[in-house]
C-alpha cells in the first residue's frame, strides 16, 4: 500500500467519530463537515432503532452459495457488520474488535446468535470472503462455532437496499480505489429489526452482551444479564449502555426489604427451634412426693 492509500485510510479512521454521528469538526480547529475532503463529505452511519432490515435481499456466502439474508434469522439475534474485505485498515479493525469482544462472552455464535459480515463492495467475490472468514475464525479460536459466522457478498442492488435500511453511507475514491466509510456494528432482532448499534472499532463486551440479550427478548442470557438490563439503559445518542440511577435505587430498596424480611424469618425460626429444644423444668422430688 503506497503512502497516499495509507493517508486516505488513516484520515477515514480519524474522522469516523465525526461523520458517523452526524457531527462536525469543532470550529476551533478551523474545519467543518463542508471542509472535509470530498470523499468524506457523504460518509456516515446513523441507524434508526426498530428499522426493518430487508431480509429478502439475495446475497452470496463464502462458499459461493446463493442465500437470502433471512436465512440467518431463526429465533436468534444477529450481529451485523457492513465492511469490505479488501479494506486496507478500518474494516480489519472492526473485525478484530468484534472478535475481541465476542471472545469475552459465554454466549456463542451459532448457538445463541449469528454473526453476519456483508461486503458493501459489489466487486468482491466469495473467494475473498472465504479468506476473510478463515482469518477471523483463526483469531476467534473456537472452530466449533464456524457455522455461526457468515461472510457475504452481493450485487450492487442488494447492497444498496441493505445499506439504505441501515443508513450506512460510503464513497469510493476513484483515484485511490479506496472506500471512505464509517464503522460500527448492529444488533438485530430475530425479525430483522435494528435493536442496538455500536460505533467505532472497539466494542465493550458488556454492551455487546446486553445488546444480544436485549434483542433476543430475554431468550438467551442468564438471570444476571436480565438484572443488568433492568439496571442499565441503552442510550442511542452515545450508542452505549449506562446505569440508570433511579432503577438502581429502586432495586436497592427492594433488596433491602428482602434482606430485612429474610433476617426476621431466620431469627423467628431460630427462636422456635430454641424453644422446642429447651426441656421443661422438673419439679423437686420432695414436692412431687408431697403432691402424692
Amino acid at each position: 500500500m503506497n503512502n497516499f492509500h495509507f493517508m486516505t485510510a488513516t484520515l477515514a479512521v480519524l474522522t469516523f467519530g465525526v461523520v458517523a454521528s452526524g457531527q462536525t469538526i469543532p470550529d476551533n480547529v478551523g474545519q467543518s463537515s463542508a471542509a472535509l475532503p470530498p470523499a468524506l463529505q457523504n460518509v456516515g452511519f446513523s441507524p434508526q432503532l426498530d428499522s426493518q432490515i430487508p431480509l429478502n435481499v439475495t446475497l452470496v456466502d463464502e462458499s459461493a452459495r446463493e442465500v437470502r439474508l433471512r436465512d440467518y434469522f431463526d429465533r436468534k439475534p444477529v450481529l451485523l457488520a457492513l465492511v469490505y474485505y479488501s479494506c486496507p485498515m478500518l474494516c480489519d479493525q472492526v473485525e478484530l474488535g468484534v472478535v475481541g469482544s465476542l471472545k469475552m462472552l459465554s454466549l456463542y455464535p451459532g448457538r445463541d446468535y449469528q454473526v453476519v459480515f456483508v461486503s458493501f463492495d459489489s466487486r468482491e467475490k466469495p473467494e475473498l470472503a472465504a479468506q476473510k472468514k478463515k482469518s477471523v475464525m483463526s483469531h476467534y479460536g473456537h472452530p466449533e462455532t464456524v457455522a455461526g459466522w457468515h461472510f457475504l457478498t452481493g450485487s450492487q442492488e442488494s447492497i444498496a437496499a441493505l445499506t439504505k435500511a441501515a443508513n450506512f453511507h460510503y464513497t469510493l475514491d476513484p483515484q485511490t480505489n479506496v472506500f471512505a466509510h464509517a464503522s460500527g456494528i448492529m444488533i438485530l432482532t430475530p425479525e430483522g429489526r435494528i435493536s442496538r448499534y455500536f460505533y467505532g472499532v472497539e466494542f465493550p463486551a458488556r454492551d455487546v452482551r446486553l445488546g444480544l440479550v436485549d434483542a433476543s427478548a430475554g431468550k438467551i442470557g442468564t438471570p444476571v444479564d436480565h438484572l443488568l438490563l433492568y439496571c442499565f439503559q441503552y442510550n442511542p445518542a452515545t450508542a452505549r449502555y449506562s446505569a440508570t440511577v433511579l432503577k438502581m435505587v429502586r432495586l436497592g430498596g427492594l433488596l433491602t426489604i428482602f434482606i430485612i424480611l429474610g433476617g426476621i424469618l431466620i431469627f423467628r425460626r431460630r427462636d422456635l427451634k430454641t424453644r422446642t429444644r429447651t426441656p421443661h423444668p422438673r419439679l423437686p422430688v420432695e414436692h412431687r412426693q408431697g403432691a402424692q
